[in-house]
């Protein structure tokens, strides 16, 4: 059983494969495109968001996704390398705007050498 979930932006995807992970902080926008941060395009049962470092990353999500808040945490199993199987979804309700690049330096802080026993891979 795996019991570690890193939080990881799009560059960082590929590393884990087949494993899961915490897809931290997607924002909906007024055409309900999604931004990890931002919701986007629905193609079928996926959507595609906006990763917090910009990068572009398909959500496959189940017949029981429901994310409804501005801002949103997927927990999800990589399947590719720009993709992630919905497991479990967190609405963040917030009426302000997320620092997006600030999200990103925190989950980029977490794979700093220098915090290794803090967060482990």
């Amino acid at each position: 059983m795996e019991l570690l979930s890193p939080r990881v932006n799009s560059a960082r995807l590929p590393a884990f494969m087949g494993r899961t992970i915490v897809a931290s902080h997607l924002r909906r926008t007024q055409s309900n495109e999604l931004a990890l941060v931002a919701f986007g395009q629905f193609q079928g049962t996926s959507v595609i968001v906006e990763a917090c470092d910009g990068g572009q990353v398909e959500v496959r999500l189940n017949p029981n996704s429901e994310l409804t808040a501005t801002f949103v945490e997927i927990i999800g199993q990589v399947v590719g390398e720009s993709a992630i199987k919905f497991m479990f979804g967190i609405n963040l309700d917030s009426d302000k705007e997320l620092d997006m690049k600030l999200v990103n330096d925190v989950v980029e802080l977490t794979f700093d050498p220098r915090f290794k026993k803090m967060f482990p891979q």
